[in-house]
């Protein structure tokens, strides 16, 4: 039990990613070792990211690659069951949720407060490729989170409040990509934005605009349901549907605020077409926000940016925001339950992640419920 915990030997039913198209529910042992400044939670509900389904498919994004088994998910929610001996502001019993990734505060960018690009940094259900994580067995195989409990440093870890579930408490992860984007694009009141992709994290960068002061949101997809679900997340009007399938997306975004565009566009997408013309949408002294991931490099018209002197702004993840999501959503002033859609327990895992690889399109996220 406990003794074989804080030794740092834990074994464990997880979902596993065994390899490339290959997933399982098995035991697992870890060697994550619990200090003082951290928390032992119980895991309560999981979404399911198109990150994990995209290692499920392909093996790897980017510099990110599948290289041994490894347990799935990164946004979640729980409940504490142990706290480290200097831990103060958290008790036995707190409804929490955890920013995945864990930075080196000692870290050049740490310190300069942009600890989500510490090179350092450790993220759930994510290979590394620094070598201080791999030359470590506590975290060289980048586990995530389905499994019944996890080790979490306090200082990334957050209280929910009662009137904020665990399935909410779950999509403040997401909801943080967009908070993120929405604080670069430095918007204010009034402003016009447009989002390209209406999936999970541009349904949750239109909600985040719209709290950071956004009059409107045209969101562009190719999917009439998608933008069906998107136009009905919030009052009618703020969110405005284009199908990027009968219509040009900037000829539509100019003809609806008189030929001038936008004010910000975000780019959630990841589509290397779209973050192409992603900044004909904007109107002069305008600002392009790149929140998805394109496999493809981007060709841009450097004088087109020029012309109109548009700024562009590219984000990775999320820093200093999850308290502000968390605050956003204990208001009401977003309300996420429309965008979870489906749930399976947890013995039922495998099945999620073959239903979001290819899902209906009326589905936006899927939650993993734990017992």
């Amino acid at each position: 039990g406990n003794m074989a915990a804080s030794e740092g030997k834990d074994i464990q039913r997880s979902v596993v990613l065994e390899e490339v198209k290959r997933i399982a529910i098995r035991d697992v042992e870890l060697h994550e070792p619990f200090g003082p400044r951290d928390l032992r939670i119980a895991i309560r509900s999981v979404g399911i990211c198109g990150s994990d389904v995209h290692y499920y498919q392909h093996g790897c994004i980017g510099p990110f690659i599948l290289r041994q088994p490894m347990i799935l998910g990164h946004e979640c929610s729980g409940e504490v069951i142990e706290v480290g001996s200097e831990v103060t502001n958290f008790k036995v019993g707190d409804r929490v949720c955890m920013e995945p990734g864990v930075p080196d505060p000692t870290s050049i960018e740490s310190r300069k407060g942009m600890y989500n690009v510490c090179r350092k940094l450790r993220f759930w259900a994510t290979p590394p490729y620094a070598p201080n994580l791999l030359e470590d067995p506590a975290w060289a195989a980048g586990h995530g989170c389905l499994r019944p409990t996890v080790i979490h440093p306090a200082d990334f870890t957050y209280k929910l409040p009662d009137n904020v579930s665990f399935d909410a408490g779950a999509m403040v992860e997401p909801l943080s990509v967009g908070m993120q984007a929405v604080t670069k694009a430095k918007i204010k009141p009034g402003d016009r934005a447009v989002v390209i992709g209406a999936g999970p994290i541009g349904m949750m960068t239109a909600l985040a605009a719209l709290a950071g002061g956004c009059a409107k949101v045209f969101l562009a997809d190719i999917s009439q349901a998608k933008l069906k679900v998107g136009e009905a997340l919030t009052s009618p009007g703020k969110i405005v549907g284009i199908d990027v399938k009968s219509t040009k997306l900037h000829e539509a975004v100019l003809a609806a605020t008189d030929g001038w565009g936008a004010d910000v566009v975000f780019e959630c997408s990841g589509s290397h077409v779209a973050a192409a013309g992603a900044a004909l949408a904007a109107c002069p002294g305008g600002c392009v926000v790149f929140v998805g991931c394109p496999s493809h490099p981007v060709p841009v018209e450097v004088g087109q940016l020029q012309v109109r002197e548009l700024r562009l702004e590219a984000i990775f993840r999320y820093a200093h925001v999850y308290p502000k999501a968390i605050a956003l959503l204990e208001s009401g002033s977003i309300n996420l339950a429309p965008i979870i859609t489906n749930h399976f327990n947890f013995e039922d895992a495998i099945a999620a992640f073959d239903f979001m690889v290819s899902p209906p399109p009326e589905t936006i996220k899927t939650i993993i419920h734990l017992p």
